[in-house]
């Protein structure tokens, strides 16, 4: 069978089912170690049985409801490949923007700082953390998370993409307090789907739930966080977060509560969604 014949007739199945169509493309590409571009060269080419068996493997897995960055075992994120799996949330484009927007703010309110210090609280695989690290050279960066496999995942990824990274296991905050470490910057993107809210079955059966609902409305650790970021923040701070779409109005709220004097904004992303929380603790 030809590479062509091989992903059409994959495409079809996958559009009969409502699924991915580009799915069959991407399992090819990443099993024939190629890039994108590389596999339209190669569309006349006869399928190696080796590669056509864990191609129709990977299939299976994918029409058996597991997501294809699993079966890869990795996902491109801000221009470079992070390991995942099942121990960790599968990084998202929005997330991207957070990162993007954070170093804009970089550059507005900390350009003349010699060092930055940034901790990245539920880092899951470490996908924010890094790259920021990566991008901005004066940012000494410190990631935690409750779970010992999340760590692990982001460990190895620090680790493969050189990332000069401390990594603290614990609940939230707590490991930032008790290591008495203070930050220029507090980024995080917790777990926000409220516990009742509805979502695909292909994210709800694989992705873990730790890193995915966020209590009744929500907004269960952004207010844990809330509450004792001025423990970890020094007298000059930036505090950045993805957050639901629709709960501007909770986060309004529990703003008003938590830091009532402070300037913050709520950020859209280039969908026009309610996305990134900014908030500006004594910046001007």
């Amino acid at each position: 069978m030809k590479v062509r014949e091989l992903i059409r007739q994959n495409e079809m199945m996958l559009d009969e089912y409502n699924k991915d169509v580009n799915v069959a493309k991407v399992l090819f590409y990443h099993l024939a170690n190629k890039e994108p571009h590389q596999l339209y060269l190669m569309m006349d080419e006869e399928v190696d049985s080796d590669l056509l068996e864990a191609f129709n493997q990977g299939m299976k897995r994918y029409m058996d409801g597991e997501p294809i960055q699993y079966i890869k075992g990795k996902e491109t994120f801000y221009g470079r490949d992070f390991i995942v799996n099942e121990d960790v949330l599968i990084p998202r484009y929005e997330t991207e923007e957070l990162v993007e927007n954070i170093l804009y703010r970089i550059d507005d309110y900390f350009d003349e700082y010699d060092s930055i210090d940034l901790c990245d609280i539920g880092t899951g695989s470490g996908a924010i953390g890094i790259s920021l690290a990566l991008e901005e050279p004066k940012l000494r960066v410190y990631a935690s998370d409750i779970s010992e496999k999340a760590l692990e995942v982001a460990k190895t990824n620090a680790n493969n993409l050189q990332a000069p990274i401390t990594f603290y296991q614990g609940d939230m905050l707590q490991p930032f307090i008790d290591n008495h470490i203070k930050v220029d910057i507090l980024v995080s993107n917790p777990p926000y789907i409220p516990s009742n809210q509805e979502i695909e079955s292909i994210v709800k059966d694989n992705e873990p739930h730790v890193a995915l609902f966020g209590g009744n409305d929500g907004l269960y650790f952004y207010r844990k966080i809330f509450a004792s970021a001025k423990e970890i923040i020094k007298d000059k701070a930036l505090l950045a977060f993805e957050m639901g779409f629709d709960q501007r109005k909770l986060m309004d709220e529990a703003l008003q509560y938590y830091f009532p004097d402070t300037p913050y904004e709520i950020i859209k992303d280039l969908s026009g969604k309610d996305r990134m929380l900014f908030i500006y603790y004594h910046l001007k």
